[in-house]
């Protein structure tokens, strides 16, 4: 995996079998950006990649390659490039180390498969149900590249989810089909659609079932180990590839659950993880909790790629529906719903919430629900002010000296 060294280490069978999925996703895409054997979409990360698929399109998602870099700690280098052409420091650092990646002719790809640059896209679609910024960094590189650019403009802030806002959701995707076939050069294939968003629900239902293994007691893996095993429910969602993976890691979680075999040795308190990863301490963040016999058992980030409303009957509205009812998308008090369902299942003894300072929108704690949560739930939650891929936003002896007092005040409760 990119950034190895970085990683957790987690001593899982199936983490051969994930990073040969990976070299394949990235090699596939390499050889059909050489060759133009097959064409390519770019796509954000819980976009319509169903749809991509459906009509022919090989799929990226510059999303996993910003999260490589951040993960290699190769984004301190490249957000500079981009800031210097006008992108600010304090807009989305995925944007900023990407683009800046792409600018400096340099990506952590060549490491670790030997592959020179990111694939040419033949197309660009985006949704901005996650935030503008991905608009934003589309459009340069639609720009860049003189590729068509196609988005999904999604309702925010919502609470209950209205027919109308799924409609119209479903609506836009259809739209998209006339000039996605123009450059796919071919029509869109309903059994081929059927079957990806068939494939996705598979891997969705596969995924959720993963990470509620947790709910054991020692939980078997941990957030740190998730955030790497979810590499194919990204990037290879709507393939077989994907189901035969989770089927694999799936009975695996179920072997060391029924064994009580845990990530972190001696578990004693069970935490939820709120917001982004901080993809360049991954690994110290990972050792230190489990020093301090505390497991990420659960995690918001983790689930936004779980959507078990995909119906290959209906396939636009319910990928409409999955792609409206995303976490991110939704009201304060729907998330906090969403977090008490999450203790009720995992029964945690705190939360942690990662205030990334250039993720307003995956960061939950600016208005006041960490303190309605632990009203609401009756157990203590820490702020840690920190980044997706920015380090400069992250003090890392600050951060593990407040861990350890969050941890030593879980001790004295107990």
């Amino acid at each position: 995996m990119p950034g190895e060294k970085e990683m957790p280490q987690t001593g899982f069978r199936s983490t051969a079998k994930l990073k040969q999925l990976m070299a394949d996703h990235f090699h596939e895409l390499d050889d059909a950006s050489m060759t133009g054997s097959r064409k390519i979409a770019w796509c954000t990360s819980v976009g319509p990649a169903e749809l991509l698929r459906g009509m022919g399109f090989l799929v990226y998602f510059p999303e996993n390659h910003a999260a490589i870099l951040g993960a290699s700690r190769m984004a301190a280098e490249s957000i500079p490039h981009a800031n210097a052409i006008g992108y600010s420091p304090d807009i989305c650092s995925y944007l900023t180390s990407d683009i800046g990646s792409f600018l400096r002719k340099k990506t952590p790809l060549t490491a670790a498969y030997r592959i020179a640059s990111v694939p040419r896209p033949d197309v660009l679609v985006f949704n901005t149900n996650q935030c503008r910024d991905v608009k934003d960094w589309f459009a340069w590189y639609a720009r860049e590249f003189q590729a068509p650019l196609l988005g999904i403009h999604t309702h925010r802030e919502l609470g209950e989810i209205r027919e109308y806002q799924v409609s119209d959701i479903a609506r836009q995707m259809e739209e998209m089909v006339p000039l996605l076939s123009e450059v796919a050069g071919e029509t869109l294939r309903r059994d081929r659609l059927e079957e990806a968003v068939s494939l996705s629900r598979d891997t969705s239902l596969l995924w959720k079932a993963c990470l509620e293994m947790n709910a054991s007691f020692p939980a078997p893996w941990t957030f740190f180990d998730a955030t790497i095993h979810m590499g194919p429910a990204v990037v290879a969602r709507g393939t077989r590839e994907s189901v035969e993976y989770y089927e694999g890691l799936l009975k695996e979680l179920r072997e060391r659950a029924a064994a009580g075999i845990s990530t972190v040795p001696d578990e004693k308190h069970r935490l939820y993880w709120e917001g982004m990863p901080i993809w360049g301490k991954l690994r110290p963040l990972s050792e230190q909790f489990s020093a301090l016999h505390a497991s990420v058992v659960a995690s918001t980030y983790c689930n936004s790629w779980i959507f078990d409303q995909l119906d290959p009957a209906d396939p636009f509205t319910s990928m409409a529906r999955a792609y409206t009812e995303l976490f991110i998308v939704r009201d304060e008090a729907y998330k906090e719903q969403y977090i008490s369902r999450c203790f009720d299942l995992y029964r945690f003894d705190g939360i942690l919430f990662h205030d990334a300072k250039t993720c307003p929108n995956n960061s939950n704690n600016r208005y006041g629900m960490p303190e309605r949560l632990m009203k609401r739930l009756g157990v203590p939650a820490l702020t840690i002010n920190g980044d997706l891929n920015d380090l400069r936003c992250y003090s890392e002896e600050q951060a593990r000296t407040n861990i350890e007092a969050f941890i030593e005040q879980l001790e004295e409760a107990a």
